[in-house]
């Protein structure tokens, strides 16, 4: 499946705000937003006049690029929500939460869903007793993720474990650090998806046009 493999701080500073693609840097004074709080460019520092198109295009394209999802794979998920009960935004935002890689690293198994993405992929976890290598894979209440033994002494997971705390922390999934398991106990908390801060309203509006 496509993915977008380009420097991804440009893309924070795009949308004007931190997205927490880079992991341990995005909390440092490394951060290049921090460093220049304005888009990417030759105009970067000019006056922008962001029209009403704009606002919802530019939210649009952080929801996605938060979950690392491409437009295509991204209106299918909008699809999917519109067909749903409830708020097609809510709806929209609990799918893509409940995708594996997403959980993962909720679950604080890896600093940045591009580094779950890697850790699904190379056949690193089990779901319920079962291999899964599948990113995308959606997650229900009462799944079991758990890290194969022949993999919890690797660098990067020990690390990422080491500092889940500085990351927010979601009620919906639990996590036992000395067994190396993580369940889901239940459907995503809207109130808790604020960091970076997410108006999916915009996105619905977007897409209705």
């Amino acid at each position: 499946m496509a993915r977008y493999i380009g420097p991804v701080c440009k893309l924070c500073r795009r949308e004007g705000m931190k997205l927490y693609l880079k992991g341990e840097r995005c909390y440092s004074e490394k951060c290049s937003y921090t460093r220049r709080p304005y888009p990417p460019g030759a105009h970067g520092q000019g006056r922008i006049k962001m029209s009403e198109y704009g606002l919802r295009l530019r939210e649009k394209q952080k929801v996605r690029r938060i979950y690392g999802v491409l437009e295509r794979q991204f209106r299918r998920y909008f699809a999917d929500a519109t067909r749903r009960k409830g708020r097609t935004g809510e709806e929209m935002l609990n799918l893509l939460e409940r995708r594996l890689d997403s959980t993962v690293q909720r679950m604080g198994f890896a600093v940045t869903r591009s580094a779950a993405r890697q850790f699904v992929k190379h056949n690193h976890l089990l779901v319920n007793g079962r291999r899964v290598n599948i990113p995308s894979y959606l997650v229900r209440a009462g799944d079991k993720i758990q890290v194969r033994e022949q993999s919890r002494k690797m660098p990067d997971l020990v690390s990422a474990m080491a500092s889940a705390d500085k990351r927010p922390l979601v009620s919906w999934v639990e996590v036992d650090k000395t067994a190396f398991l993580g369940t889901v106990k239940s459907a995503p908390v809207r109130d808790e998806l604020n960091e970076p801060a997410i108006r999916e309203q915009y996105v619905v509006e977007y897409y209705s046009r």
